[in-house]
């Protein structure tokens, strides 16, 4: 028995280390804005074998999977000395999620786990499951992490197991091991989506919102909103505004929420951003960008019509199909753009682009005219540039 144990058990990190060890490759096609790469980054099987086996062969002699991992999911990201970290939501066969951070040397393959999964401070018995966090290196110093805090509603029916109560819970770190627990946001609504900006605004603390009805309707929330609030160990919202709206029959008509925190550019701050619509298969999550006022953020200057990214191929099959999200991207300093995103609530992937091509695409891409008429219209305002341009240089 020990010897069989033996076996499967070098079976399974022979497997794992040539999954980590896989180089990955771009796609061939791709729009000229951002290129995919052909293999997710994380998946459940980059999970280290120890957080899942009991590899004692008297307590475990079948050598059997004791901690099960469904999916690998919605990972903050920041580069940290020199390497390419995410901050991954890790969600067990139980359905409960966790943070666990993995590394890379080069921000496209390679990422492997630390040796443990993130703690964080456990301070309301009440909370039941903790996931999408946004990452933010602060000029304050910290290191935020802005996540969804979920409970079971409090005021919900007897036998009723699923209405939920959505909050931003918030820590803080200065070296990703120690993390230290802040008060959650306190609002009117429930909030998901919440992303900190990373400098002070008028000598206060920026966040991005996202103001909902429920759980999982955004109703008469209008879209992503903007709050300063005064002190963030006490983070209270008192006042909050609409700076990126939904609107009927477009990617975002169902609800849309902020992705990772802004990236500055000279032109303005650089948005990523999720928008949802309903269809026969059930919400349908894209990717999509937005441009707001260096020295107003809140200011929106310029928003291509259109998704960036929307699930292609396998990436539409998954726990939940059909959807693309992502709470984390990283800049290098030569302007390169690694965008991380989920698809299906199943796996982690990465797309390249860089800040001159997403500027570009904000800039110049023709906005939403919210009428078939209009988009039309700008179809052929497009041809008959091409045109002209043939004419002049024949």
């Amino acid at each position: 028995m020990r010897d069989q144990f033996q076996q499967r058990w070098e079976e399974l990190m022979q497997q794992q280390e040539a999954l980590l060890a896989q180089l990955n490759t771009p796609h061939q096609h791709h729009n000229g804005i951002v290129r995919r790469y052909r293999n997710p980054v994380i998946t459940h099987h980059h999970v280290p074998i120890d957080w899942r086996y009991d590899r004692n062969p008297d307590t475990n002699p079948y050598c059997l999977e004791r901690i099960g991992i469904n999916t690998t999911m919605n990972a903050g990201a920041i580069k940290w000395n020199n390497k390419y970290l995410l901050m991954v939501r890790v969600e067990g066969t139980d359905r409960k999620s966790f943070f666990a951070i993995a590394e890379s040397p080069n921000g496209i393959d390679q990422f492997r786990f630390w040796p443990r999964p993130v703690e964080i401070p456990d301070t309301d018995p009440h909370e039941t499951n903790i996931y999408d966090i946004r990452l933010t290196a602060h000029e304050d110093g910290w290191i935020y992490g802005i996540f969804c805090s979920e409970r079971h509603h409090p005021e919900a029916v007897p036998g009723d197991l699923s209405s939920a109560l959505a909050s931003a819970g918030i820590v803080r770190t200065k070296d990703l091991l120690t993390w230290e627990r802040l008060p959650n946001l306190k609002a009117s609504s429930q909030q998901r989506n919440v992303v900190l900006h990373p400098e002070f605004v008028n000598g206060k603390y920026a966040l991005y919102t996202r103001p909902q009805d429920d759980f999982i309707l955004a109703g008469t929330g209008g879209g992503i909103g903007w709050a300063l609030i005064e002190d963030i160990c006490n983070p209270v919202i008192r006042e909050e505004q609409i700076i990126n709206k939904r609107y009927y029959h477009t990617i975002k008509e169902l609800k849309n929420g902020e992705g990772p925190h802004p990236i500055k550019t000279p032109k303005g701050w650089l948005h990523l951003a999720h928008g949802v619509r309903n269809c026969a298969a059930g919400l349908r999550y894209v990717l999509y960008t937005y441009l707001t006022a260096l020295d107003n953020p809140a200011h929106l200057i310029a928003e291509p019509g259109g998704y960036l990214l929307a699930p292609d191929g396998m990436e539409r099959i998954g726990d939940v199909s059909n959807v693309l999200f992502s709470n984390g991207w990283i800049c290098d300093e030569d302007g390169t753009v690694y965008i991380y995103y989920a698809s299906s609530d199943t796996r982690m992937h990465v797309a390249v682009s860089s800040i001159d091509k997403l500027l570009d695409h904000c800039l110049h891409t023709p906005a939403d005219g919210l009428r078939s008429a209009e988009s039309v219209k700008r179809i052929n305002e497009l041809i008959n540039r091409n045109m002209a341009f043939r004419e002049t240089y024949r």
